[in-house]
């Protein structure tokens, strides 16, 4: 027998089964301790190496996600080829009867996962036996949850991009955003996209909780990067609320709404360790609103009401930097 193999292999096993657990089954608790690690790593070395540039980006989500999925299939191939090497003699062949090499182990570790053996080794004690089901168990129900995490990831990476394509339709600044929606000295037909908005990510930020590697789905283009539609929609939603005055405003219940569901996303900062930056970034512009003719407060009324929202800005601008953007510009042009 050969300890050392065996504790390695069982400690293996614990571990990816406990982080693919964790990743996939359980909705609060973020990446597991293994794809986690991975995940964020191998973010900040494309960052690092290519920078910004989108394009090379946005091979980050397919890259962290595929990698992920060969990890946790390997480890669990190198997890069971261990355990099988620490018994004297847990297989043989079934043509000579000698004991199997590591060749001939990580073969029948392979087959029994993936099938059900093809007869080439046999296990030489009804232990082992009991092991090589337990190692078709693991193989056919991981690796169909592993499947099937891809796909949930899939459906949601396109809700995200949506939700994306809806907020920057209708200004790819905050200030466009909301004098976009004025119209006849009135905000009208606001209800209807600003309620829809907010439901859209409220599931989007349930769906960043569950599947955290949503944070790394990096678009090419900046219309489409919820990264940046977040911060367009929460400063216009500050505009909403203290840029406007009482008798012009929208419907407070409706902003507060939008608001909350602002709050759910950014809660799920933490588990994709994006951390807020050291700077705070520049207010919207009340003079472009003006200029379009939406009413607004004094410049000085408005900074003094968000003086207190300076840490939930550089939250969000956090979010935009970690995905490779600038903050949401300011454009006279328009």
């Amino acid at each position: 027998m050969q300890p050392v193999f065996l504790v390695a292999g069982i400690v293996i096993l614990v571990l990816v089964v406990v982080d693919l657990l964790w990743t996939t089954l359980w909705v609060d608790g973020g990446s597991g301790p293994i794809s986690g690690r991975l995940t964020t790593g191998i973010w900040r070395g494309l960052r690092r190496i290519r920078k910004n540039r989108s394009r090379a980006l946005s091979l980050a989500g397919p890259l962290i996600l595929a990698a992920t999925l060969a990890t946790w299939i390997g480890l669990l191939w190198v997890g069971w080829t261990l355990l099988f090497a620490g018994g004297s003699t847990a297989l043989v062949s079934a043509h000579t009867g000698q004991p199997a090499d590591w060749t001939g182990r990580f073969y029948y570790v392979a087959y029994t996962m993936f099938t059900n053996g093809n007869g080439d080794y046999t296990p030489t004690t009804g232990t082992w036996e009991i092991a090589s089901a337990f190692t078709t168990a693991t193989g056919m129900a991981f690796v169909t949850l592993a499947v099937s995490y891809l796909l949930s990831v899939l459906g949601a990476v396109s809700q995200k991009r949506s939700f994306a394509s809806d907020v920057t339709g209708l200004g790819e600044r905050p200030e466009a955003f909301v004098a976009t929606s004025w119209s006849d000295e009135e905000f009208r037909g606001l209800e209807l996209p600003l309620e829809s908005m907010a439901d859209d990510l409220s599931v989007l930020a349930d769906q960043h909780k569950s599947y955290p590697i949503l944070h790394y789905y990096h678009s090419e283009g900046s219309d489409r990067a919820s990264a940046v539609a977040v911060p367009i929609l929460d400063e216009a939603l500050t505009c909403y609320r203290h840029g406007i005055p009482d008798d012009a405003a929208p419907n407070t219940t409706l902003v507060a709404d939008a608001r909350s569901s602002v709050d759910s996303y950014l809660e799920t900062l933490d588990t994709a360790f994006i951390e807020p930056a050291e700077d705070v970034p520049p207010e919207p512009d009340l003079e472009q609103l003006r200029e379009r003719g939406v009413p607004t407060v004094e410049d000085e009324a408005f900074a003094d009401a968000t003086d207190d929202l300076d840490d939930r800005r550089r939250k969000l601008l956090g979010i935009v930097q970690a995905d490779g953007w600038q903050w949401p510009r300011i454009n006279r042009a328009e």
